[in-house]
């Protein structure tokens, strides 16, 4: 039974959904969502804080800030409540209201930029803000998970290592690229192990990480609108991206199983997907990471206003929606607040003596 005294000492580290019986493709899918941030963004927060109170940089006079879309945001809310520090969290309008109200739930205080940078992303806006923050107040310690060496090395120490227990014979890897900070310590890693693994890179299709065109981003968790200081592309050995609606395709294609993922996660499983299909997958072994689970975008990849306003009504056959089931046995309707009653059985009525 594990008793812990911080939240951050607990992560479930072991846990996979084996996707083939789903989609007829061998994956197996990581799952780094059951804790308590909820995300895989724990592992970073965590590696960042604690290299940080080392290095003598966070005192009890500190606010740590940090810029995010959301799971780092929540990840560094709960440490600093565990720990006693304030956190302030600079991010946009595209972070999800459930994950911005439970960054506040946690003592938090969170900062949305409004406006975007001339390629219409947001990115660079919420740095300048953290740097003007820092600027004008020394006990503001900025983590900067876009830069930081903490940020891989979580995942040298331990993404990759628990991947490596499970699956010896591991053949390739995919990993979502954000930060890339997950992505640069699994290839770290990998490269160095007794046998070769294939590197897949997943990005969202108007990301800049790889080079792509700058485009609209709606879904927060991977992509960047700057290329990410911690990427080194001699360690990644194919990049497949993925269009928005087939993330959302593919979220609502699990949760139709009865697995309720994150956008991260749809796009990664997607590109995964995309690219077992054009590949010879007899006797592979690979193995996907699952950032994130998706009661955070309840109100966004999962609230049908939002996917109709964003990408139209086509979006979803009925077969891919959580509806589908009830699409030919709809709900029935009654005059008035209650449905009829059956009529009741006819009863035997007692003789006199």
């Amino acid at each position: 039974m594990p008793v812990v005294s911080s939240p951050h000492a607990f992560n479930e580290s072991q846990l996979y959904v084996g996707l083939e019986p789903l989609f007829g493709r061998p994956l197996f899918l990581k799952c780094e969502g059951f804790n308590f941030a909820g995300s895989i963004k724990l592992k970073a927060a965590t590696e960042m804080v604690e290299a940080a109170e080392r290095d003598g940089e966070l005192t009890p006079d500190s606010i740590l800030v940090e810029s995010s879309s959301g799971n780092l945001g929540v990840a560094l809310s709960m440490i600093a409540a565990s720990k006693g520090y304030r956190f302030l969290c600079v991010t946009d309008s595209r972070c999800n209201l459930s994950t911005r109200l439970l960054m506040e739930a946690l003592g938090s205080r969170v900062h949305i930029i409004a406006g975007s940078d001339a390629e219409g992303g947001f990115l660079s806006a919420r740095i300048d803000y953290v740097r003007a923050l820092c600027d004008s107040d020394d006990r503001y310690v900025w983590l900067s998970q876009y830069t930081n060496p903490g940020n891989w090395k979580a995942h040298y120490r331990k993404t990759a290592p628990e991947i490596a227990q499970q699956f010896p014979h591991l053949d390739v890897l995919f990993v979502g690229a954000g930060t890339t900070g997950t992505l640069m310590g699994c290839a770290r890693y990998f490269r160095q192990w007794h046998r070769p693994v294939r590197i897949v890179a997943v990005d969202s299709v108007g990301s800049v990480t790889f080079g792509g065109a700058p485009g609209r981003r709606m879904i927060p968790g991977l992509g960047m609108s700057m290329p990410p200081p911690l990427l080194d592309e001699s360690y990644v050995d194919e990049v497949v991206r993925v269009e928005e609606t087939d993330t959302i395709r593919m979220c609502h294609r699990l949760a139709r199983r009865g697995f309720l993922f994150g956008g991260s996660t749809g796009t990664v499983v997607s590109g995964a997907m995309r690219w077992l299909d054009d590949h010879d997958t007899r006797e592979l072994t690979a193995v996907a990471i699952a950032p994130d689970l998706g009661e955070r975008y309840l109100d966004t990849i999962y609230q049908s206003n939002w996917l109709h306003d964003l990408y139209g009504e086509d979006l979803l056959d009925s077969d891919e929606t959580a509806a589908g089931p009830w699409a030919a046995d709809p709900v029935p309707t009654f005059q008035g607040s209650r449905p009829p009653r059956p009529p009741r059985p006819p009863t035997k009525r007692r003789r006199r003596r």
